[in-house]
């Protein structure tokens, strides 16, 4: 990273009168786990949809945090992910001791369907966790599973956020798509979740469940950047609409998994042409008030 690309995304939030960034969707990992998932995105593997995917910012661990805080990321995620059963508690753990080093990540925990998720959820939610992070695609798991009932039922009466991979994009998986998140929140209606990527490509369909549930909100992850409007643009009849919940969208990056500049996401968002009061609430205030973050 150039300070010049760093002085290009500060320049862009004291542009807007904000004290910084916070992104709800950034990549941290056992160091063994995330090489496993660049291979993946290298090997074009099927979940990629088999395009090229670059990872810009190939980096060790302390470096990638160190970028963040370049770009003025106040506040970020670890968002981990088990792909089978027996993994979950395992991340879990290496994720308290992440947060624990790294007090500018919000502590982010995550789950799977299978027996005893309910205990590790509640132990995750009770020793600090702000944030979790469910990958129905990659998980390959139906998210209104009964097995994860009263794990969301803990989570909703706990008020912690998970940001959800449950589109189709950038492949579809067989519980992709708005119904089985639909499922879910019939059973759990104040379940705060987080729709990743807007939901990509099912865009209004997510955005009807927003629009729906009150505490329904959607990350920008990827949205609207060159690379995603090649392959799931989103609807321009659509905008009045994500302008109407400019309250419950989210900044989201992918950070460091990306196959292009941090800052191309940012001025995506600024050619929506949504004004600039859009753009603080979606890069900071939004986030800052659902995770109670002091002022900068």
């Amino acid at each position: 990273m150039s300070d010049h690309e760093a002085g290009q995304v500060r320049r862009f939030w004291e542009g807007l009168g904000l004290p910084g960034l916070v992104d709800v969707h950034t990549h941290f990992m056992p160091e063994r786990v995330l090489a496993k998932v660049w291979a993946y995105f290298d090997g074009l593997g099927p979940l990629t949809g088999g395009f090229e995917w670059p990872i810009t910012y190939r980096h060790e661990e302390d470096e990638r945090a160190a970028l963040l805080r370049a770009f003025g990321v106040r506040a970020f995620t670890a968002m981990l992910y088990p792909h089978k059963a027996g993994m979950a508690e395992w991340l879990n753990g290496w994720a308290v001791d992440f947060a624990r080093r790294t007090p500018d990540c919000l502590h982010t925990s995550t789950l799977f369907p299978e027996p005893g998720v309910e205990t590790y959820v509640r132990r995750a939610v009770e020793s600090g966790a702000r944030v979790f992070k469910a990958h129905v695609q990659v998980g390959a798991y139906d998210p209104a599973d009964e097995l994860l009932d009263p794990a969301w039922g803990v989570l909703a009466e706990a008020g912690v956020p998970v940001v959800i991979h449950c589109g189709s994009g950038p492949a579809p998986g067989k519980h992709t798509g708005p119904e089985p998140i639909a499922r879910v929140l019939a059973r759990h209606p104040r379940l705060r979740l987080i729709v990743a990527h807007l939901g990509m490509p099912e865009y209004e369909d997510f955005l009807d469940l927003a629009e729906r549930y009150g505490e329904v909100r959607l990350d920008t992850t990827m949205a609207f950047t060159d690379f995603s409007e090649r392959l799931a643009p989103f609807p321009r009849r659509a905008l009045p609409r994500l302008a109407d919940l400019g309250d419950r969208i989210l900044l989201g990056s992918d950070f460091p998994n990306i196959p292009y500049p941090y800052l191309h996401q940012l001025l995506a968002l600024e050619r929506l042409d949504l004004g600039d009061a859009w753009l603080r609430g979606v890069c900071h205030d939004n986030a800052a008030r659902l995770f109670g973050l002091a002022e900068g």
